[in-house]
């Protein structure tokens, strides 16, 4: 850079360790947490936890009010209900950002949605609703990429078609008495629409993972998953009772060493052979942004015999020419993944999840998947929405409405991205990827940020630790075929995200200015608002009425919106 700094940028390219195996360009970038950045973001939430520890000193002896479920007191000597330290976290670093999510919706969630408007009179303790309504606010956080979730259109019509026919719900499992006909055809069009030889869905797409998985490995299996797989895999690995080991993400190398390893020592102490050795990754990994290395995982399962498991929950819809994902977006063979798992509820904008793979394979999960014996069918008008969806992608509504959605969320996505490169943000992830991360790195500005869009009609996700590594809080933009161009160039152009990437200095984050470099130090400032309220003369003693870059502070640090001295305490 001009100022001398050094920036470290992870790159990867096709052709780098691909060994010819892509057929387009596979682009993705990470650049590494500034030194000076992660320093400071440390300390924030050293100070955050200093200051967690006073406020319950003060809540012990009733200084401060406690908002928390607490042990009673005649119930001191019991096992605790309440996991008082585990919940520190929550009681004092995530209820001061609490009202960046959950926000209710009382419209559509497509392009725009309209927000039900609340307040808090004790700092996201509790909301008061005002009765008022935000409209028109610009939807960056749905994963509506194909934009099927509306209440108008061929979709809408048809689902409110079998609603009248079926009725909403069909009170069984589908082994007994809820196999309707339109499951049947659900099934069916989704394995012809995947090219593979079956099919079957489930009602949740979180349990398609976590019921299914063990049901696929158990005992003397092993289980290799992507450091950054989603909480279900997570959870599926773990329950299957399979040993498990973690790679780093998309690396290549650390997979293959891994599988090198399991071939060659076999399971501990007895060194047999794994009965089983399953691959975990995602297609589309919804916190970074980027997409699975599929053609050398590939090539790496059919080396060692391993087999593969594709969660394509996030990628389903919105990656390839076809639609189809990411073996679509790559041009790979279907028959090359063991099982095809993804979600109904992004792209198809719909509930529950699919896996799909060889007859064998599905036909042994109907009778094993705890999913598939236990749950209750899915509800016929989700299912239609499905069918509808689907069929409109793959063009059998007789239009191009799918074929052009599919083609305008690739456009709408590089559009995006290179807005954002382009006025200086740090983005992750692939460049075809729908995903759009945007760093902000200090813990204070996850509120502020998403307030301050709001303010400005734009409503995101922001995501912080435990979700994303402690030093790598973000914005993450999720974009859809529904956005039109003058609502991707609303949100970036001033006043909005340009506006606020100085005002959080998310711009440029290598040159810092050094009275931002200063600020994280000013976070005691907001902690000593409740000994300001009981004690007065503690604000003349500190000269905080004077400071008259106090109130800025407090909004761009700490994210609480100004409030007078003489308020209330936290």
């Amino acid at each position: 850079h001009e100022d001398g700094s050094l920036a470290v940028q992870h790159t990867a390219c096709n052709g780098s360790s691909g060994l010819g195996l892509y057929s387009r360009p596979f682009i993705e970038s990470f650049e590494e947490t500034p030194m000076l950045v992660a320093v400071l973001t440390y300390m924030g939430y050293g100070i955050l936890t200093i200051f967690g520890y006073l406020r319950d000193f003060l809540r012990d002896w009733k200084i401060e009010r406690c908002h928390v479920a607490r042990e009673r007191e005649e119930q001191r000597d019991f096992v605790p209900l309440y996991q008082d330290f585990e919940n520190f976290y929550t009681r004092n670093l995530y209820m001061r950002i609490r009202d960046s999510w959950n926000r209710p919706i009382c419209s559509v969630p497509g392009a725009k949605v309209d927000l039900v408007e609340r307040v808090s009179p004790d700092y996201n303790w509790t909301f008061d609703y005002t009765g008022k309504v935000v409209e028109g606010v610009i939807n960056m956080g749905s994963y509506n990429y194909l934009g099927f979730a509306e209440n108008t259109g061929y979709c809408a019509d048809a689902s409110a078609e079998v609603t009248m026919k079926y009725g909403v719900g069909v009170a069984s499992t589908r082994q007994e008495m809820g196999n309707l006909d339109r499951h049947e055809e659900m099934e069916e069009l989704v394995a012809k629409f995947l090219g593979v030889e079956s099919a079957m869905a489930f009602g949740m797409g979180f349990a398609t993972n976590s019921m299914n998985i063990p049901a696929l490995t158990g005992k003397g299996c092993l289980i290799l998953s992507d450091e950054l797989n989603h909480a279900s895999l997570v959870l599926g690995a773990r329950l299957s009772g399979s040993t498990i080991r973690v790679f780093k993400h998309n690396n290549m190398q650390s997979l293959e060493k891994m599988l090198r390893d399991a071939i060659v020592h076999g399971q501990p102490r007895t060194h047999r052979p794994w009965k089983k050795i399953l691959i975990l990754v995602e297609g589309i990994y919804s916190m970074e942004g980027s997409i699975v290395r599929l053609p050398e995982v590939i090539a790496l399962k059919k080396r060692y015999r391993a087999y593969l498991y594709l969660d394509e929950a996030h990628s389903i819809g919105a990656l390839g020419p076809g639609g189809r994902g990411v073996v679509d977006y790559f041009g790979l063979d279907p028959r090359d993944v063991d099982v095809m798992m993804g979600t109904f509820t992004k792209s198809f904008g719909a509930a529950g999840g699919y896996i799909g793979g060889r007859k064998e394979l599905l036909e042994y999960l109907r009778s094993h998947s705890h999913s598939a014996v236990y749950a209750a069918s899915m509800s016929p008008p989700v299912v239609e929405q499905i069918i509808a969806s689907m069929k409109c992608i793959m063009g059998e509504d007789g239009t191009t409405l799918g074929r052009d959605r599919v083609q305008q969320l690739a456009e709408n996505t590089l559009y995006f991205r290179r807005r954002l490169t382009e006025m200086g943000f740090i983005i992750y992830g692939n460049s075809d990827s729908p995903v759009v991360p945007m760093m902000l790195y200090m813990p204070a500005k996850i509120g502020a940020f998403g307030r301050e869009m709001l303010k400005r009609n734009i409503g995101v996700v922001v995501v912080g630790f435990p979700a994303t590594p402690i030093i790598e809080s973000r914005a993450r933009f999720c974009i859809s075929a529904a956005h039109t161009k003058d609502m991707l160039d609303t949100v970036t152009i001033p006043p909005c995200l340009a506006q606020n990437g100085y005002l959080f200095h998310t711009k440029d984050i290598k040159s810092v200015h050094l009275w931002s470099c200063v600020l994280p130090f000013f976070l005691p400032f907001y902690s000593f608002h409740f000994l300001v309220q009981r004690f007065p003369n503690l604000g003349t003693v500190l000269k905080i009425e004077k400071m008259g870059w106090i109130e800025k502070i407090k909004l761009t640090l700490v994210g609480y919106p100004p409030i007078p001295l003489s308020g209330g305490c936290m």
